[in-house]
């Protein structure tokens, strides 16, 4: 699956894509919202890793835009924060999350949800 990881923090980011390349995913990369839309929009992945707290604009701010969007709003999203206090699952879900996960990254639990997120696709 073509995963794109939306990661503003060097080792969350060495993690999630030593993670999933090892699970067999091809990965793409954005540090910030304004460059995930561009990479969204020049090569749509099939599912996007968003980290919430983002530099700029947060992760559920551009997961709205996202959802908004025709070419974008079918891309399942997981998302991923430190601060469950202050982007709840709840939020993310009804702003159109897939899952919802909290750092630091079980590693297990990431790449069961991401394989159960690609079956319910191709299914």
């Amino acid at each position: 699956m073509k995963i794109l990881i939306v990661e503003d923090a060097p080792s969350d980011l060495k993690l999630a894509r030593v993670l999933l390349m090892s699970a067999g995913h091809e990965v793409s990369e954005a540090e910030t919202a304004e460059m995930a839309l561009t990479a969204v929009r020049e090569n749509p992945p099939e599912l996007i890793l968003l980290d919430l707290k983002l530099p700029g604009t947060d992760g559920l701010t551009l997961l709205r835009q996202l959802k908004q969007d025709r070419m974008t709003q079918e891309i399942p999203v997981v998302a991923v924060t430190s601060y469950p206090d202050y982007w709840t699952q709840q939020q993310a879900l009804e702003a159109g999350c897939r899952a919802y996960l909290t750092k630091p990254i079980d590693a297990k639990a990431l790449v069961l949800r991401i394989s159960d997120i690609g079956f319910e696709r191709s299914t």
